[in-house]
C-alpha cells in the first residue's frame, strides 16, 4: 500500500528543522509530532524512519541529492524515505523522481570513496583512520550506521531472566539472552512495550547491554553507600539499586531537574526504596562535600560526545565538532576530580563514557592519575573476573558495535588506596 503524498511534505518539513542541528533529532521529532496530532502511529513511524535513514547516510545522500533536478531538500527527503520503506511505497512522486530515486538506490555503495561510505564527518573519519586504519574505521562506521537492536534489563528484585523470556514468548515477542550482561535480553524486533504488564510492573527496563555491563562493573553490594554521579534519567541508577538488593543508600546526582524528573516514574515502577535523587548545581556542590570520603562506589558516566551511540542517535555525528570535544574534555576532567573526593579509602571510582574517542577516555584517566597519586587503576580483566563477565578486556572496558553488538562504551575502574 502506497503512503499518501503528504508524508513527503511532513518529512521534509521536520527534516529541514532537524538539519539545522540546533538540538537532538529525537526531541525535534517529538515536538513536531505533538504539534501534528492528526498523524497516526504508522505515519509517525515512517517519518521518523525516513529522518533517521537520512541522518545515518547523510554524506552519501547529500552527494546523491545534488545529482538530480529540482529542490535538493526534497530529494534528500525522498532518499531518506526510500531508505526506510522503499521507492514503491512512496505516493506522489513524478515519473522523473521515481526513475531518479530507483537508479540512485541501486548504486553499489562499495564503488563510492571510502570517506563517503563511512558517512562520518571528515574530521571524525580522519581521526579514526589515524588511530585504527581505513579498513577498521569502515567496519566500525558501518556498524554505527545500522539501527541498534532493542535490549532489555530484567529487574532482579522482581523477576528472573528465564521467567521474563518465557512471559515475552506468550505475547508473542521473540527474544534471547544477551551474551555478556547477566540480566540482559535482546528482542528480535521492536515491539511496543509500554502496555506490557512486565513493563508496567517494573520487571523490565529498556537498556543497552553495554550500559548494563557498565553498571555491573561498578560492583555495588548490599548495604553499601553508592553514588551515580551523572545519573540522568537513571537507567544505570536502577540497575545499581537492584544489584544492591534494595539495601544501603544510592544517591542519584544530576545537574538537570528535568532529567531527574524522568527517573521518578521509572523508580516508582522499579520497587526500589534505596534510591535518593539529588539535584546538584555543579561538581563542587555543598551536597557533595558533605559526603566526602564516605562513599564505597562512585559511578561517573560523564557528559561526552555520545559518538558511541550513533546507532540510536545518528544526528550526534553531525552536531559534534573538534572544538565541542575539547570543551567536553575540560568538563570531564573537572567532574572526575569532583567525584573522586566522595570515595572512601579502599572504595572505587568508575569513569565511563559512551564515546569512542581516546581524548574523552584514556586521556582523561591518564590526566586524572597524574594528579591523584592516591588512586590505582584496577585492570578491567580483574574486574570482569570478579563479576564473572565472560569477555576479554585488558586495562579498560572498550565496547564497540562491530565487535560486541553494543553501543560504543569506555570505562576505567580506579581504587582509592587504603
Amino acid at each position: 500500500m502506497r503512503l499518501p503524498p503528504a508524508i513527503i511534505t511532513y518529512t521534509e518539513e521536520v527534516l529541514r528543522e532537524i538539519l539545522r542541528f540546533t538540538g537532538p533529532a529525537d526531541g525535534t521529532l517529538s515536538r513536531y509530532f505533538r504539534d501534528h496530532p492528526k498523524l497516526g502511529s504508522r505515519e509517525r513511524g515512517v517519518i521518523a524512519e525516513g529522518v533517521y535513514g537520512l541522518l545515518r547516510n547523510k554524506a552519501v545522500y547529500t552527494n546523491f541529492a545534488e545529482s538530480g533536478n529540482g529542490p535538493t531538500m526534497r530529494r534528500m527527503t525522498l532518499l531518506g524515505l526510500a531508505d526506510a520503506v522503499g521507492v514503491d511505497a512512496l505516493g506522489g512522486l513524478s515519473e522523473e523522481e521515481t526513475q531518479w530515486l530507483t537508479r540512485v538506490m541501486q548504486i553499489d555503495r562499495n564503488t563510492l570513496p571510502v570517506a563517503l561510505r563511512a558517512n562520518l564527518p571528515q574530521w571524525l573519519f580522519d581521526k579514526l583512520v589515524a588511530r585504527d586504519g581505513e579498513a577498521a574505521t569502515l567496519e566500525l562506521a558501518e556498524a554505527l550506521n545500522r539501527p541498534a537492536p532493542l535490549d532489555l534489563r530484567v529487574n532482579a528484585i522482581k523477576a528472573t531472566r528465564d521467567d521474563v523470556i518465557a512471559s515475552l514468548a506468550t505475547a508473542p515477542i521473540l527474544c534471547e539472552p544477551t551474551p555478556y550482561a547477566a540480566l540482559g535480553i535482546r528482542v528480535v524486533k521492536k515491539p511496543a512495550l509500554q502496555n506490557l504488564p512486565l513493563f508496567k510492573n517494573g520487571s523490565i527496563e529498556v537498556q543497552d547491554e553495554g550500559s548494563q555491563l557498565l553498571s555491573q562493573i561498578v560492583g555495588a553490594r548490599r548495604g553499601e553507600m553508592v553514588v551515580d554521579f551523572c545519573a540522568g534519567a537513571g537507567g544505570k541508577t536502577l540497575a545499581l539499586g537492584a544489584m544492591m538488593r534494595n539495601t544501603g543508600r544510592l544517591y542519584a546526582f544530576d545537574v538537570s531537574e528535568k532529567r531527574l524528573g524522568k527517573l521518578k516514574p521509572r523508580l516508582a515502577r522499579s520497587g526500589l526504596s534505596n534510591v535518593h535523587p539529588v539535584q546538584i548545581a555543579h561538581e563542587n556542590d555543598a551536597k557533595i562535600k558533605r559526603l566526602a570520603g564516605k562513599i564505597d562506589r562512585v559511578l561517573v558516566d560523564a557528559p561526552c560526545s555520545g559518538l558511541g551511540t550513533l546507532r540510536r542517535n545518528p544526528d550526534v555525528k553531525w552536531r559534534q565538532t573538534e572544538q565541542s570535544i575539547t570543551e567536553l574534555n575540560v568538563k570531564q576532567n573537572a567532574i572526575l576530580s569532583g567525584a573522586a573526593r566522595l570515595v572512601k579509602p579502599g572504595g572505587r571510582l568508575v569513569y565511563a563514557t559512551c564515546s569512542i574517542l581516546d581524548e574523552e577516555n584514556e586521556a582523561i584517566v591518564a590526566q586524572f592519575m597524574s594528579t591523584h597519586d592516591d588512586f590505582d587503576l584496577v585492570p578491567m580483566k580483574d574486574v570482569f573476573a570478579e563479576q564473572k563477565i565472560a569477555l576479554e578486556m585488558q586495562d579498560y572496558l572498550k565496547l564497540f558495535p562491530h565487535r560486541h553488538q553494543t553501543d560504543g562504551f569506555f570505562a576505567a575502574v580506579l581504587e582509592r588506596k587504603k
